[in-house]
């Protein structure tokens, strides 16, 4: 059996204008893996860009509350919560309070914006 540790200390932080996400598990961190694992930390009131992956993701929230929009629906979250987003689904991500999140998805997932039509790998999944 084949088993990787990645310590905390080689967690990798990465920051964006909304929220600060930290790679916990990615092919950068763990070698070859087709699954990548990040906690995100948004602030109250903020809000991410909408934007799709092209493959599934899961988001259980940790603490805090949140509303996604997913496709023109808005589902409201609390701690202890899961929301399975289907690949290719548009997202946004709003904070009601401070929440922080942990998410799994594929290690190669991509993901767009309606001003940025590019395919690209966000560095916390890599």
């Amino acid at each position: 059996m084949r088993a990787t540790v990645i310590r905390a200390a080689d967690a990798r932080q990465t920051r964006t204008p909304n929220a600060t996400m930290t790679t916990l598990a990615s092919p950068t961190l763990s070698g070859p893996t087709t699954i990548s694992l990040w906690r995100v930390a948004i602030a109250a009131a903020a809000e991410g860009p909408v934007h799709a992956f092209d493959s599934e993701q899961i988001w259980t929230l940790l603490a805090g509350r949140a509303t996604f929009t997913v496709n023109g629906t808005r589902i409201e979250l609390a701690a202890g919560d899961t929301i399975q987003i289907a690949g290719l689904a548009e997202r946004r991500l709003a904070a009601v309070t401070d929440a922080e999140f942990l998410v799994c998805g594929r290690s190669d997932a991509t993901v767009t914006t309606p001003t940025n039509t590019q395919p690209m790998i966000p560095p916390w999944i890599s």
